[in-house]
């Protein structure tokens, strides 16, 4: 972390879900912060609580159906736990913004593109009428769509995965956000295209200076674009590195066991590694650690009581009993 005070600081961060089981916990005391200009990975499986993270940050959570029920977030000098609905709609898009999920299903299929685009653009006072569709055009120009003016007039169907995708990132940008979430940014695309996105979310964040969450499950795209990267696992933040010694020298047996699971180029045909069992259940968390059932190195202790947060240094923790012990997963 740089000496400046961070954009974003997340502390203890916990969302609940009311289910007819009872209330379910999918986001457990995370704790974690973004620097202006760093790219944080938020790296796990599907349903370890990455993208119920983003949304709890944005005041997103659906009120009938969940909660931020305690935990602090710290936004560039300002509380966003407990702000008012129309306080975090004014810093939505024009202060952090979100890519989410699926772009097809994020845009609305009877609007053209850049109409809504410009609708964020007029909601926030950033352009007038007048020069609205201008300004739209240099935004569409600068994510990479070919011919941004006649696509302003473009409904969503008529458009490309991976143009739809620059749509929600022009849509993002539209007000100058300090802080950009991008959940699964290229989900559903081609190699390649998922390439062309990813360059032109570094490219955006060299020339804006804007900090970026990325949340992903894809080690590759860990390894070649974030700064820092915090694994998650059944809601918790196991632990937290650089990217190049989390991949050099993994402490937690989940990261070691995600590692290891990746196919070896070198040795074609080799049989590929797997992570034993699978994920417990939200409402039926193991008493211990949550990885216990599933870790090679789990004694008695991990199965118990939850293991707690080591540092090891000033940039990386871990959430783990024995932490840099020698995995079965190797």
């Amino acid at each position: 972390m740089t000496a400046a005070a961070p954009l974003l600081c997340v502390q203890d961060l916990h969302t609940v879900f009311d289910t007819r089981r009872g209330p379910v916990t999918a986001v457990d005391h995370v704790s974690f912060e973004l620097a202006h200009g760093e790219i944080l990975a938020l790296l796990g499986e599907s349903g370890c609580g990455k993208s119920v993270t983003a949304l709890s940050l944005m005041g997103l959570i659906p009120p009938r159906t969940g909660r931020v029920a305690g935990g602090r977030m710290h936004f560039d000098g300002e509380e966003l736990a407990g702000a008012d609905t129309a306080r975090l709609r004014q810093l939505r898009a024009s202060a952090m913004a979100m890519i989410f999920q699926e772009p097809s299903s994020a845009l609305n299929p009877v609007l053209s593109v850049g109409r809504q685009v410009a609708e964020a653009m007029l909601c926030h006072g950033k352009c007038s009428k007048a020069e609205v569709r201008e300004r739209v055009v240099q935004l569409f120009r600068e994510v990479g769509i070919t011919e941004p003016a006649r696509r302003y007039d473009s409904y969503p169907h008529e458009l490309s995965g991976g143009m739809c995708q620059r749509v929600m990132i022009a849509m993002a940008l539209s007000c100058d956000p300090q802080l950009l979430i991008a959940d699964e940014p290229t989900t559903a695309l081609d190699v390649t295209v998922q390439q062309q996105i990813l360059d032109l979310l570094h490219g955006l964040r060299e020339r804006r200076n804007m900090a970026v969450l990325l949340i992903t499950h894809d080690l590759g795209v860990v390894a070649e674009n974030a700064d820092r990267v915090a694994v998650m696992y059944l809601g918790k933040v196991v632990e937290q590195a650089p990217v190049a010694e989390l991949f050099a020298q993994p402490a937690h047996p989940y990261t070691q066991g995600l590692l290891a699971s990746m196919p070896d180029l070198e040795h074609e045909g080799a049989p590929l590694t797997s992570i034993a069992g699978t994920v417990p259940e939200l409402h039926a968390r193991p008493p211990g650690c949550g990885f216990a059932p599933r870790c090679p190195q789990a004694d008695a202790r991990c199965h118990m009581a939850p293991p707690p947060l080591i540092t090891l240094s000033a940039a990386r923790s871990v959430r783990c009993w024995q932490p840099l012990l020698t995995t079965g997963f190797a």
